[in-house]
């Protein structure tokens, strides 16, 4: 699969952020590019340092979700395409777990919490049956990929 090559992992993240930010801008939130291949948000996190808005784009795991109601919850994955850092959005919510995100057009505001332990091995597994690249993605790094939960306030 593409998505899990060395080359994708270095283009991937300076073009699919930037393409996304600008449909997702034209369509006044209604479209991502990146959700043909896996749903997605736009994450907007005060920035851990700055404390200024930091809007990223980010594939999710959407939980609980029936019908056309918000899903319960999403999961977002740190994989940073199996880059060595953890991505800046991760210590961003970290520092400022309070956030909002653009979900199908929808600006939601969230929580988000770190996974730990049992909750993350289990979010994990779900995440690798949702995205099985995520899988190469972590064996090219030696940190652990971070996962949150984030859940409408």
């Amino acid at each position: 699969m593409v998505s899990s090559t060395r080359v994708f992992a270095r283009i991937a993240p300076h073009v699919i952020p930037a393409l996304d930010r600008a449909v997702h801008r034209l369509t006044r939130g209604r479209v991502l590019l990146s959700a043909r291949l896996l749903p997605g948000v736009i994450l907007t996190a005060r920035g851990a340092r700055s404390g200024l808005p930091r809007r990223t784009p980010l594939a999710c795991m959407p939980e609980g979700r029936s019908g056309g109601a918000l899903p319960g919850s999403w999961v977002l994955v740190g994989s940073n395409f199996g880059r060595t850092g953890h991505p800046a959005w991760t210590a961003n919510l970290l520092a400022h777990p309070d956030a909002e995100i653009s979900w199908q057009g929808r600006d939601v505001p969230v929580t988000a919490r770190l996974l730990q332990g049992d909750e993350r091995a289990a979010a994990w597994q779900a995440a690798l049956a949702f995205w099985p690249p995520y899988a190469t993605y972590q064996r090219r790094v030696s940190r652990e990929i971070r996962l949150f939960r984030i859940v409408p306030r």
